[in-house]
């Protein structure tokens, strides 16, 4: 009889870093899952706050290192993207590192205030300010400015956006200014739709800042859609980029500062690979080699990882309700949640997770199909990103089966929705934050039970 222990340890080199088993039940970053499950019952999600703050470290020592070894002439800052992850748990978790933060849309600001409030930021924390801006967001960040958040620096989405903040700051104040990338050759689009073309930028420049007391641009920012990866792609959008930045710098002496954005990948299977020391050595020698062949001072540099620094600390974990056999040879696992609503990368950006049951690794397996409980036709989960068919133990007679979705940290409520109405009104999960104490104690503390019907009915109107 061939074990689903013996399926993993032929397949993958396991244990993990992040997986292990322990007392027959999967551990993730050494969180015995089935005492999670056992406390709060499934559908739940869970967030690791350690993690997070590994990560961010981890981050900030591989740059540390290469700007080391380049003597590289220029800092590196590491901003957290707010959008990956609102939660309160999370933005505090994150700031324990000495980071700075990235926001998309109006209502980011008063997330930046009440961090404030609560002693978590000070005024001098870096604020890069993206996005296109709708009335409310400019205002917000006008009130920024002239309350003395000096660091805060709105990045112009399009050529139309300073007039307001000429208008209403009073103090003078700095400026970044996105380009737009051309998109990867796989889509269907060829420049991305934010940002400023690059032929735009030293006219707008000459005309409008260079000889502006009031305004200094400090920043050039981009963003690459795919992502940071050692492709012939990434390496010219990047190239191109920079020699933006030096063309600008021999006009602009206020321009010290690059933002390259996000785009570090986390792992989506447990043969993922990826030379994260390699990659950030790659973007310190280009910078460097560009800025060198112009004679021009190399910037400071920022990055804005969120998914990065959020999305390996979040799991999401599932009961198997019931098996059915719909033909031949299609068995389903119905879990008790949905895909749709819980985790919609799966079904809206074919997006793949780490899937491992949570107990019964002792047993014969066979290939399933998990379904979820929506009427969607799209509500289900079959294939891996490391194959093209999912395999889970056998269930043993009137015993539970549960199963988990790792590294799902980063987006899926932002997407899915939080503490609304979705899809055949499927509640949202239960959602436990996980710390560790000094001497190495877990704890649990239950963020948000599962939503109830009263939630959706006030929603709804029915109150």
């Amino acid at each position: 009889m061939r074990k689903y222990a013996d399926l993993i340890n032929k397949t993958f080199d396991f244990p993990t870093a992040d997986f292990d088993i322990q007392s027959g039940g999967l551990r993730f970053h050494g969180v015995p899952l089935m005492e999670v499950i056992q406390q709060f019952g499934t559908p739940c999600k869970i967030t690791y706050l350690p993690h997070i703050g590994a990560n961010i470290q981890r981050a900030k020592q591989m740059f540390g290192q290469a700007l080391q070894k380049y003597q590289y002439q220029g800092s590196y800052h590491y901003c957290y993207c707010t959008k990956s992850s609102y939660f309160e748990f999370v933005l505090a978790e994150a700031l324990k590192n000495d980071i700075h933060l990235e926001t998309s849309s109006s209502y980011d600001i008063p997330i930046i205030r009440r961090l404030y409030d609560r002693g978590k930021i000070d005024k001098d924390i870096l604020i890069v300010c993206n996005g296109y801006k709708r009335d409310l967001y400019q205002q917000y960040i006008t009130e920024l400015l002239n309350d003395g958040f000096q660091n805060c620096i709105p990045v112009l989405d399009n050529l139309d956006e300073l007039p307001y903040y000429e208008q209403h700051v009073r103090s003078p104040f700095n400026i970044g200014i996105r380009i737009a990338s051309d998109e990867t050759p796989r889509f269907e689009l060829y420049t991305s739709r934010l940002g400023v073309r690059y032929s735009n930028v030293v006219e707008y420049f000459r005309e409008q800042l260079q000889h502006n007391a009031k305004v200094h641009l400090k920043m050039l920012h981009i963003f690459v859609n795919q992502g940071i990866d050692d492709s012939a792609y990434y390496w010219s959008e990047l190239n191109r980029f920079v020699e933006m930045y030096c063309e600008l710098k021999k006009i602009c002496p206020t321009l010290d500062t690059i933002d390259i954005g996000g785009g570090f990948p986390i792992k989506n299977s447990l043969w993922f690979t990826y030379d994260y020391e390699y990659i950030v050595e790659q973007i310190i020698e280009n910078i460097q080699s560009v800025c060198r062949e112009n004679n021009t001072p190399t910037p400071h540099l920022l990055t804005e990882f969120g998914m990065y620094t959020v999305g390996e600390s979040g799991a999401t974990i599932y009961s198997v309700l019931g098996q059915k056999q719909q033909n031949d040879k299609e068995i389903w696992y119905m879990i008790d949640g949905s895909f749709i609503t819980q985790l919609p990368d799966i079904w809206g950006l074919s997006r793949k997770f780490i899937m491992l049951p949570i107990n019964h690794w002792d047993q014969p397996y066979q290939k399933v199909n998990l379904g979820g409980l929506t009427c969607d036709s799209m509500d289900y989960y079959n294939t891996e990103a490391h194959h093209n068919e999912v395999f889970l133990p056998k269930i043993p007679l009137n015993k539970s089966l549960y199963v988990g979705f790792f590294n799902t940290g980063a987006y899926q409520e932002a997407i899915g929705g939080y503490g609304g109405v979705q899809h055949c009104l499927i509640p949202a999960p239960k959602h436990i934050v996980i710390d560790q104490s000094e001497n190495g104690t877990l704890t649990y503390r239950l963020f948000a039970p599962e939503q109830n019907s009263e939630s959706m009915l006030r929603v709804l109107g029915y109150d």
